[in-house]
């Protein structure tokens, strides 16, 4: 299985047209916004010595900052341009990048083989996922967790809809990289608060802990106010 050509070509769409300059992405937020607090949560359950996956790592950002807690990190994203964006940002090799289409999980199981079992940081992947795909998604976690490895999955709720549509009621239509998510026809929030985890359960994992969050983001409400998407957060083993 793969994701379709069209989520393809709209994910590599959005990152060929993306400059390296950090926050250009709406979800590029800060690592003290995303990775430092959920590294937080995930680290009393993980064993830090095995290495760590950052699924949907998009420009690096957040793999940059997992690399200094855990003794290796990988970051992989569907998108080659991406893969691009994350390497420029790291002349000095401190992560590791890779192509990887999630929903392939011939690919996947090969990542595994390569790395052995490994911690998983997944942000705000499988909401905007095709909704036939987010089985393997889910699947592609339990996969590369393996036995000892731990996970930890922040996804979008439904509730972020409605602040989605109040950042678009300024009196220009949605602020600029919120507009281009929606022109390279990339669909936020689309999962429903309880498809995430019966996904994650179905895939065979065990939700060790959860709560409630929101998500940073690098644009602003017409007021100027910070868009935060309300989101929820889990962590994970195998069952």
């Amino acid at each position: 299985m793969a994701v379709s050509q069209q989520y393809r070509e709209a994910w590599e769409g959005f990152w060929s047209a993306t400059s390296d300059a950090p926050g250009e992405a709406i979800w590029d937020a800060e690592p003290s916004l995303s990775a430092v607090p959920h590294s937080e949560l995930l680290l009393p359950y993980a064993d830090a010595s095995l290495p760590v996956v950052d699924l949907g790592c998009g420009n690096g950002t957040q793999t940059r900052y997992l690399a200094t807690r855990f003794a290796r990190a990988i970051g992989v994203d569907l998108s080659p341009s991406a893969i691009g964006h994350a390497r420029r940002a790291d002349p000095e090799g401190i992560a590791e990048y890779a192509q990887l289409d999630l929903v392939d999980g011939d690919a996947v199981r090969a990542l595994h083989e390569r790395v052995g079992d490994a911690n998983v940081y997944m942000r705000a992947v499988i909401h905007q996922s095709e909704p036939e795909a987010r089985p393997a998604v889910a699947e592609a976690v339990a996969t590369l967790l393996g036995e000892r490895g731990r996970g930890f999955v922040a996804e979008l709720t439904p509730a972020s809809k409605a602040v989605l549509q109040q950042a678009s009621q300024g009196p220009d239509g949605p602020p600029v990289k919120l507009r281009r998510v929606y022109d390279h026809g990339l669909k936020p929030a689309g999962a429903t608060d309880e498809e995430v985890p019966d996904l994650l359960r179905a895939a065979g994992l065990a939700i060790l802990d959860s709560g409630d969050t929101a998500l940073p983001q690098t644009e602003t409400l017409p007021d100027g106010t910070r868009i935060d998407l309300p989101a929820r957060w889990f962590v994970l083993a195998a069952r």
